[in-house]
């Protein structure tokens, strides 16, 4: 087994953290660490650094920040390291000059059963989708994201309450596992692909496209499961949103909500905001759902039951 490979480690936030982790402490040669450019945030507008870049400067790793994959002088750099192999997780897509330049090729680590899920967030739409079970994969790049030969699979199953928060962790600490599991078999020389064409599912697999702002606005319409799978495969990150309305101002609030809880009492109205024993209720199309944690416009994450105490809810509806 040669377990002195020339590897660098491609990636960005916490969910990639764990797997360089993995790499790292394991022993094996990570000779660099390519992570996103810094970047200004929040209202102070202050510089905030990768979750990967600051493992990777705790641990004396040499790094490098491209805002441009394609530049002749960051190529060179990444040259120079003479890799055999790369790895990638969470990190935008590679283009071929970078994942084709080590002798192995480049692998990437994907929160899914692939061919199921492919995109920018396979974890909220698992979820959303209803699905009893999910995944990760491990597969080697080539052009058209996500398609690449098959190394290892590693079904994981979604609990029925899982967020999107909570799946994330727990693929997060299994993919640093399966990662070193196919770093083994790359090792041993033992390599057998599979095609994704080959695999379960492969015909009309569902998508996982990247999230925007009107993918997470509840639709009151839906029924009460449907919008508590919305709930928890935004929570805590981007987070399922409402609108209410002040019936006497007209003024409108966007309402973050992060847990619900389905009641066995029919609704009546899809939409309609109930008050009833210090418990916060809107109805689906056929029940209630109680607003367990929320967040309103311009104040903190809070419980509904906090809100209730000093918001007169009451004087509004959803528009």
């Amino acid at each position: 087994m040669n377990k002195n490979l020339r590897i660098i480690f491609i990636g960005t936030p916490d969910f990639a953290v764990e797997t360089l982790r993995a790499i790292h402490e394991s022993g094996r040669n990570v000779v660099a660490v390519i992570t996103a450019p810094d970047k200004k945030a929040g209202r102070g507008q202050k510089i905030q650094v990768s979750a990967v870049k600051e493992y990777a400067l705790a641990q004396n790793l040499a790094l490098l920040q491209p805002s441009n994959l394609k530049d002749e002088v960051f190529l060179k750099e990444l040259a120079a390291f003479n890799a055999d192999l790369q790895i990638v997780v969470a990190f935008r897509m590679l283009p071929e000059l970078v994942w084709n330049m080590p002798r192995l090729g480049t692998f990437n680590l994907h929160a899914s059963l692939l061919p199921k899920y492919r995109g920018a967030a396979p974890i909220n739409w698992a979820i959303i989708n209803g699905e009893k079970e999910t995944g990760l994969t491990t597969f080697f790049l080539k052009h058209q994201i996500d398609t690449g030969d098959v190394l290892l699979q590693k079904t994981i199953p979604i609990k029925e309450n899982e967020t999107a928060g909570s799946l994330h962790d727990t693929l997060m600490l299994a993919g640093g596992k399966l990662v070193l599991e196919s770093l083994e078999i790359i090792e041993q020389g033992d390599i057998q692909l599979k095609q994704q064409a080959q695999l379960e599912h492969s015909e009309n697999a569902p998508l996982a496209p990247k999230i925007f702002k009107e993918d997470c606005r509840i639709d009151w319409q839906k029924t009460a499961k449907e919008i508590d799978r919305l709930v928890r495969g935004m929570s805590p990150y981007p987070a399922a949103w409402t609108k209410i309305i002040d019936n006497d101002s007209g003024k409108k609030l966007q309402l973050k909500i992060y847990e619900v809880s389905i009641l066995d009492e029919t609704s009546g109205a899809a939409g309609k905001i109930e008050l009833n024993e210090g418990r916060l209720k809107i109805g689906a199309s056929d029940k209630f759902l109680e607003i367990i944690e929320l967040q309103l416009e311009g104040k903190k994450r809070m419980s509904a039951k906090a809100l209730i105490n000093g918001f007169d809810t009451q004087n509004y509806l959803i528009d």
